[in-house]
């Protein structure tokens, strides 16, 4: 995936168009990820020994991989992302529009 837990995030397309929050969780497997304060649902629980009232609890819902853009670290704006290879041989995520290293080593 292009993203990964803890990265700043703009929602490219849904209901949260426009939004930025950052990465709570990531599952590659499913290509989903949990955005902070992004797809929002409502969720109905019973009274339980944890929450003696019950109720209504807001909470964020997973979004599709592909409907979020990392922002660029310098620019703050919407990028693509590329591996780019490090002296050392290693590779780490660099934004495509102006070339600033993402991953800190």
């Amino acid at each position: 995936m292009h993203v990964k837990t803890g990265d700043t995030v703009v929602v490219i397309s849904g209901k949260d168009k426009g939004k930025q929050g950052k990465i709570k969780a990531a599952m590659p497997k499913d290509g989903r990820v949990v955005v902070e304060g992004i797809n929002m649902i409502k969720r109905h629980t019973k009274p339980t020994q944890a929450n003696p009232k019950g109720g209504i609890i807001e909470k964020e819902a997973p979004i599709y991989a592909s409907k979020v853009m990392l922002l660029d670290p310098e620019t703050k704006k919407p990028t693509r992302v590329k591996k780019v290879q490090q002296n050392d041989g290693t590779f780490v995520r660099a934004a495509v529009k102006s070339g600033a290293i993402i991953d800190k080593a």
